[in-house]
């Protein structure tokens, strides 16, 4: 991947992998306002975009990213107004997991060292994250005076339970990517030398997939999360519609055919 010193996140699009970099090394990978402006704007561009199949969340650093840089939105010589952050949280930070979440192409997350605050939320409202073992995973939020934000209160309890929401959120305390995958925080954990190659694999399995399939029933459990049994079923009702539609459907009623695998080309 080309070097962009000067940008606070980089993005290239090749056969039909979005891959979006955290460029950020001097920062440990924390994020100011300019860079969740850049990702949502990336992730909404990413939404329409027939030609891609899959999008790759990363990090040039050693560390994934370690929250947002207040250091550098705390410089500004005038004190912002009251609710300043109520008016600007849900167009900036909470604006970018809301479109990880809803984004209808699978997004993998890979986390080397701390995945801190706004990180740590990135990395699990991303479909797959596969971290090193030994990464950190962090809500710092009650240890610095604060509040969770960025749908922390929500994805933390579903992924790991009331009881380990509180224990993360509560008392603030990392968790290794070891643990973060043991819980169901994340996807996978692996050795630092794995991770590359882990990272490789599965994007190569998601961008051979039935695209389509793929985003509606990311779709449809995002819908069941909330919704009632039958709100879901509406769901599924309404993709298996549209997914019966697509070429990749008749490709695979094809290949079951003839005793092959199938070979989707996202359509």
């Amino acid at each position: 991947m080309t070097e962009h010193p000067e940008e606070p996140v980089a993005v290239e699009a090749h056969d039909g992998l979005l891959r979006i970099v955290i460029n950020r090394r001097d920062r440990k990978g924390s994020l100011d306002v300019v860079g969740v402006r850049r990702m949502v704007e990336i992730l909404e561009a990413a939404s329409t975009d027939d030609a891609l199949r899959v999008i790759l969340l990363t990090s040039s650093g050693a560390d994934f990213c370690s929250g947002s840089d207040w250091v550098t939105s705390n410089t500004i010589d005038q004190k912002p107004r009251p609710g300043s952050v109520q008016r600007r949280t849900p167009l900036q930070a909470h604006r970018l997991i809301a479109l990880l979440l809803e984004v209808q192409l699978p997004v993998v997350c890979a986390v080397r060292g701390w995945a801190a605050g706004l990180g740590c939320q990135l990395a699990l409202a991303a479909d797959f994250t596969i971290a090193t073992e030994d990464s950190r995973f962090w809500f710092p939020f009650v240890k610095r005076g604060f509040t969770p934000d960025s749908g922390a209160s929500w994805l933390v309890p579903r992924l790991v339970g009331v009881a380990r929401a509180k224990e993360l959120l509560l008392l603030g305390r990392p968790v290794t990517g070891h643990d973060a995958a043991a819980w169901g925080m994340i996807y996978r954990s692996v050795s630092a030398s794995e991770l590359d190659g882990a990272v490789d694999a599965l994007i190569a399995e998601l961008r051979a997939s039935a695209t389509v399939a793929v985003g509606l029933t990311k779709r449809c459990l995002q819908g069941a999360l909330d919704g009632s049994v039958a709100d879901a079923m509406a769901d599924e009702s309404l993709a298996l519609e549209l997914s019966s539609r697509t070429a990749d459907f008749r490709e695979g009623l094809l290949a079951f055919k003839e005793h092959r695998d199938a070979r989707f080309e996202g359509r």
